[in-house]
């Protein structure tokens, strides 16, 4: 589990090609790497991954065809800045809310202010594929790529959030334009209920989010 807290960005150093999936090296800070040991859990744009190998200055994880094809780190450019978060640990501030790290599709940035010191505050707009629209509520989370961020409106594929700069100014979200994909996890407490109304047959999208076959 995660908090959607973005305390480390990492560089994509390179994304090489492997039977059934990629390979990714990430370079990133000393205090990210101590946690990247083989085998640690480690949040990439919001996607849980698993380090495969680790040295002095970067990690390396193996992704499957099923994660290149639900997520975004199959087509991020070399050079990228990434949001890298370790696992939470017991005991850890929960200072955001509960993320998985398995994300649910992928969304596009729409829209974005543009204050007069350049600081982006104030209302973002970003697509939502309409199978996880059931999921999104007005002041429910969302988490996107990795961010744990709070829905101020939404619609059937659409919602917006409000930024303030220092989110801004301490993640990718600076670099980012319209058109620009991210990667999206719904509440957890929108999945059970999703999941509770599915069973009950009383919802077609809800049913198929629930079964694991929302796209991207």
């Amino acid at each position: 589990m995660f908090t959607g807290l973005i305390r480390h960005l990492g560089t994509l150093e390179s994304r090489s090609s492997r039977p059934g999936g990629a390979r990714l090296r990430i370079a990133a800070p000393a205090d990210l790497l101590a946690r990247a040991e083989l085998g640690a859990s480690i949040a990439v744009n919001g996607a849980c991954l698993t380090s495969a190998a680790v040295d002095g200055r970067a990690w390396e994880a193996e992704l499957s065809e099923e994660t290149l094809a639900k997520t975004t780190l199959g087509r991020l450019a070399l050079g990228a800045t990434l949001h890298l978060e370790p696992a939470l640990r017991v005991g850890d501030p929960l200072d955001g809310h509960l993320v998985s790290g398995h994300v649910d599709g992928i969304g596009q940035l729409v829209a974005r202010p543009h204050g007069e010191r350049g600081l982006d505050e104030g209302i973002w707009r970003f697509s939502l594929p309409a199978a996880q629209a059931p999921m999104t509520a007005p002041k429910g989370s969302i988490a996107v790529d990795g961010i744990s961020l709070t829905v101020v409106d939404c619609g059937n594929d659409w919602f917006t959030v409000a930024l303030i700069p220092e989110t801004v100014k301490r993640t990718a979200l600076s670099g980012m334009r319209p058109g620009d994909a991210v990667n999206l996890e719904a509440d957890p407490i929108g999945r059970f209920v999703a999941r509770a109304l599915a069973l009950r047959g009383s919802d077609e999208k809800l049913a198929k989010f629930a079964q694991g076959g929302w796209g991207a």
